[in-house]
């Protein structure tokens, strides 16, 4: 009965066929009301694409660990290998995440961690003006420092991220904010040969970096030191975002009982999460390993 139907509803859906549905069931042997309450039971091949699509739109949401908005569930789609699912447009998205109830996470206001420090020397100039784009990798550097709640006590995490690709390329945890935790996270990027030869490195003008340890870290790894004005959250914005991404995404919906929990947490968002899933809407909603290889393999070429 089911292929007689199907065999009606194909040439009922064919403008080119002559064949009127009452005929059709005559010939067949079925009844025309068994026939159009066959074809109402049946989802229609937009309500199949719609359902298809909407699966997709939770994989890419929990793909995103619950983190994504509609832009960026919708250019994950736009990498879909499936045709079906690659042209849908941003509304259709919006609409089957409020249908599901999928948001994204929304921004809280980021504090300043680091203290400037009233008696430290004359800092260096601001190499960067708010211009954290790099013709390639290594070249352009930001880092900054945040704390981490945890039921036992604070933890701060220093970092270091790569202007062109966006990729925290070294990173520092430690229970202290001395001079040594900024150093550790510069160093760790320059041990992975991630630095190059008269980089710039931007920060604040927090006591850790404008400290003579860390001047004289980064004079030996052959890296130019830049700083933003005091007070001035937005010449260092590159950095702070990372924190507010870190903090809206991981922090904020984590209890960390210990801190050893919250330095294994911390480090898989970084390495696993952040670099090398999280799509980034200023690197064409690529991630930064992706964008890093993309970089990479043109000086390969070029070379």
């Amino acid at each position: 009965m089911t292929e007689k139907f199907g065999f009606i509803a194909a040439e009922k859906a064919d403008p080119s066929s002559p064949y009127p549905v009452v005929a059709m069931c005559r010939w067949l042997g079925v009844s025309t009301s068994g026939f159009y309450d066959h074809l109402a039971a049946e989802p229609s091949p937009r309500s199949i694409r719609r359902a298809l699509i909407a699966d997709y739109v939770q994989a890419a949401f929990d793909r995103g660990r619950g983190s994504y908005g509609v832009r960026r569930v919708h250019a994950l789609l736009q990498r879909c290998p499936d045709e079906r699912v690659r042209g849908v447009s941003l509304n259709l998205v919006r609409a089957i995440m409020a249908e599901r109830g999928l948001a994204g996470c929304q921004p809280r206001a980021y504090r300043t961690t680091t203290q400037p420090d009233p008696d430290a020397p004359t800092a260096p100039p601001d190499l960067v003006g708010r211009d954290f784009t790099a013709e390639r990798p290594g070249d352009k550097l930001v880092g900054d420092i945040t704390y981490i709640r945890t039921w036992s006590g604070w933890l701060y995490l220093a970092t270091v991220i790569d202007c062109c690709t966006r990729e925290v390329i070294g990173w520092s945890m430690a229970t202290h904010m001395r001079a040594d935790l900024v150093c550790d996270a510069i160093t760790m990027a320059h041990d992975k040969n991630l630095i190059n030869p008269d980089a710039i490195f931007h920060s604040d003008r927090g006591t850790q970096y404008t400290s003579n340890q860390f001047t004289t870290h980064l004079q030996n790894l052959d890296i130019k030191a830049s700083m933003g004005r005091r007070g001035q959250c937005w010449d260092n914005a590159l950095a702070e975002s990372f924190f507010a991404a870190l903090k809206n995404e991981l922090v904020y919906r984590t209890a960390f009982p210990t801190q050893e929990k919250a330095r294994r947490a911390v480090a898989e968002y970084i390495e696993v999460f952040y670099n090398r899933t999280r799509i980034h809407s200023a690197l064409g909603y690529k991630t930064p390993a992706e964008a890093a290889a993309e970089h990479h393999q043109t000086l390969n070429k070029a070379a």
